[in-house]
């Protein structure tokens, strides 16, 4: 019986060229980090320009700064009465279901507005006291944990993808091209940094 051939031995990699490798990854990817969809003008709509190469989600952006805007609304308003609470949060969550069917509106109804209401009613809450505004804070919470999974399980929507005319086309399509120019370039950098030509006798 033959013996096992021996484990290849894999080189270390020295921290300094560990870290260098990290900073230049995160560099590269830096741009679409947080577009979360591709940069073709198929998907200009889902996606914020800032500069001339950074990309933010759109519903992302929107949900973050509707959650910022509540939380100081929450501490600058004076403590509502609970009828008010509930009222805020039945809106809450009557714009949290469309994430529950297939109809797409906008981002601003369905972002921004119900994580921006999360927010102000648990400030609210924590300010007024009593049971009534934490029932009110509490089923907001739970109806926008429960929209967040049905949108995970729905997933984005790629319709623009199956009307292109690169869907089915090899090659990369305009919408992750750039992202694979900086992928190549990382790796040939990351390439003459792990195996660096001998110097010259």
């Amino acid at each position: 019986m033959l013996p096992d051939p021996p484990a290849p031995v894999r080189p270390r990699i020295g921290r300094g060229v560990a870290r260098r490798l990290d900073r230049l990854a995160f560099r590269a990817h830096a741009f679409h980090r947080w577009a979360h969809h591709p940069l073709c003008r198929e998907y200009e709509t889902e996606v914020f320009r800032l500069g001339r190469r950074l990309r933010l989600c759109r519903g992302c952006t929107l949900a973050a700064l509707g959650g910022l805007a509540g939380l100081l609304c929450g501490l600058a308003l004076p403590a509502l009465p609970s009828r008010d609470l509930l009222l805020l949060a039945i809106l809450g969550t009557l714009t949290t279901l469309p994430a529950l069917g297939r109809r797409r509106l906008p981002k601003l109804l369905t972002r921004a507005l119900p994580m921006g209401l999360l927010p102000f009613l648990v400030v609210q809450a924590a300010r007024a006291g009593g049971l009534g505004p934490w029932l009110c804070a509490t089923c907001a919470g739970v109806v926008a944990g429960a929209a967040f999974l049905a949108y995970r399980r729905r997933g984005p929507d790629r319709t623009p993808c199956t009307t292109c005319p690169e869907f089915t086309a090899a090659g990369t399509c305009r919408g992750f091209r750039e992202i694979r120019t900086r992928e190549r370039a990382f790796a040939r950098l990351a390439s003459r940094w792990l195996h660096p030509r001998d110097p010259p006798r």
